[in-house]
């Protein structure tokens, strides 16, 4: 389904419903490992509404035991093509392993997905050691430790991550190896064989 007609459809919510969530979507603009605006006039302000549901639970969790930490939304509902682009723009690099395929397809196309971080009361993003989009091994949660033993990552930025991950796990979403921000709703496998993919 073409992202132009989704407000149509019934099992998708728009980001803004979710009470609490602040968004600042990172491929408009040029704030950006690409280094321009990749959504133009596509509004991708959506999720698909079991994805919605969770990233509330996951609000509302914060609210209660950090409720001077907001989550802040940089990505949510990705179009197909513009995956393709993404795909494309790191072709021939080895940086490339932290793109999906859009041959697989991302979980963020099917509105599975979200980019998040923390921001604190005056608005301000929590440091995490590395930004979003940083294709380094700062960013990957299976190298935290590692990365703390050599100085790289301080217990701080851990501590950070660790308060994200446990409202986005409260959430039922689920990180990934290389990126503290990504979290997938749902089995990513369920998700690509049984929903709708927007494109």
């Amino acid at each position: 389904m073409r992202c132009e007609i989704i407000a149509d459809h019934p099992d998708f919510c728009r980001l803004d419903t979710v009470d609490g969530v602040v968004i600042d979507l990172r491929y408009v603009g040029d704030d950006n490992f690409v280094g321009r605006d990749l959504y133009g006039d596509l509004d991708c302000r959506w999720l698909h509404r079991e994805a919605a549901q969770a990233l509330q639970s996951a609000v509302n969790w914060l609210r209660e035991h950090y409720p001077a930490y907001r989550i802040l939304v940089l990505d949510a509902l990705r179009p197909h093509r513009i995956q393709e682009m993404l795909w494309q723009h790191l072709d021939g690099t080895p940086l490339r392993m932290y793109v999906a395929d859009p041959a697989r397809g991302s979980i963020h196309s099917f509105g599975m997905a979200v980019d998040v971080t923390l921001i604190d009361a005056d608005g301000k993003e929590l440091d995490m050691g590395s930004g979003f989009d940083a294709m380094e091994e700062k960013s990957h949660p299976v190298l935290e430790q590692k990365m703390l033993a050599e100085g790289q990552l301080s217990q701080t930025h851990l501590d950070q991550r660790n308060i994200l991950r446990q409202a986005m796990f409260h959430g039922g979403y689920r990180g990934i190896n290389s990126e503290w921000w990504h979290f997938n709703c749902g089995d990513p496998v369920v998700v690509r064989q049984t929903y709708l993919r927007i494109d």
